[in-house]
């Protein structure tokens, strides 16, 4: 395979960091991929102490084969940070397989990403690919199935693909006068996709991803997402700066090596439609006592 390089996004979280890294270096081919690491800059003086330990774990280990280090003097915040990142890897090396802070992975994440990107290079409907797997119990003919929306919790692109990026998003007046459209863009209404929308363009919140989404949703783009997980968030813990926090969900990251990979680009709907459950489920509103037995949980953690 001809190895894509590596994008790995830091910032204030060294035990993050170091749990990512450590999960990055077990990888089968972690010894002959390419990493570079960018270190955002200091945003408040009190943070100074922590993003200084990230920068010494990134130093720490020999994590890939190669390892470059870019550290920023001045803070630009993930989405500009990620942005630019991906387009420089992209318009170098043709793709790139992208990592933030508070992932671990498989041991076999970095030959699926590979495989995948080396499997559908010439493929335009597929725009991107997926290390996550929400925790769903699903059944295909396949180790991995096409869904229409993307992620940012482990993934791998293309320049011929992020080339259609378009930060300006110019989709969302296309969006806002379809109801038909806004229903599919928010995935059958199991997720508020337009309201983080409507968030960044009001200026509100700055996610590269939700502008990512828009941009592949409005070329028909599709995904390749993994049956079963090969990455874990464990950044919903209150430490960063976008996740928040939340319950932890009991999750079992798959080691086993991805094998099959369909050849017909098209949307599984049976795979979707059990997602969409879930994400139906997982976000509807709480009962009044379910938010107390939250607040409980919250308050003995």
């Amino acid at each position: 395979m001809n190895l894509a390089p590596i994008a790995f996004f830091a910032y204030k979280r060294p035990e993050h960091t170091r749990r990512s890294l450590e999960s990055l270096a077990k990888n089968h081919v972690a010894e002959l991929s390419e990493l570079f690491v960018f270190c955002d800059g200091i945003k408040k003086s009190e943070d100074k102490e922590a993003i200084q330990q990230v920068r010494e774990v990134v130093k720490s280990q020999k994590w890939c084969g190669q390892v470059h280090i870019i550290e920023r003097e001045q803070n630009i915040g993930l989405a500009k940070s990620i942005i630019n990142g991906v387009t420089e890897l992209c318009n170098k090396y043709g793709k790139v397989i992208v990592l933030e802070d508070d992932l671990v992975l498989s041991s076999t994440f970095l030959e699926y990403m590979n495989k995948a990107l080396d499997f559908y290079e010439t493929e335009s409907k597929v725009i991107q690919i997926s290390g996550h797997m929400f925790p769903v119990k699903l059944i295909s003919a396949n180790d991995t199935v096409f869904l229409p929306f993307t992620t940012s919790w482990g993934w791998a692109t293309w320049e011929r693909a992020w080339q259609h990026f378009d930060p300006e998003m110019s989709g969302y007046k296309l969006l806002s006068n379809n109801r038909k459209l806004k229903y599919k863009f928010n995935l059958n209404n199991s997720y508020p996709y337009f309201k983080m929308l409507e968030s960044q363009i009001n200026g509100d919140i700055d996610s590269w991803a939700i502008r990512w989404y828009l941009s592949t949703f409005i070329i028909n783009g599709l995904t390749l997402y993994p049956i079963r997980t090969l990455v874990e968030n464990i950044g919903f813990d209150g430490s960063g700066t976008h996740c928040g926090t939340s319950l932890p969900l009991s999750i079992e990251i798959n080691q086993e090596k991805i094998l099959s990979m369909p050849t017909n680009i098209k949307v599984d709907y049976e795979v979707m439609n059990v997602i969409f459950k879930y994400l139906r489920q997982l976000n509807k509103p709480l009962s009044w006592l379910q938010r107390i037995k939250k607040i409980l949980m919250k308050l003995l953690n």
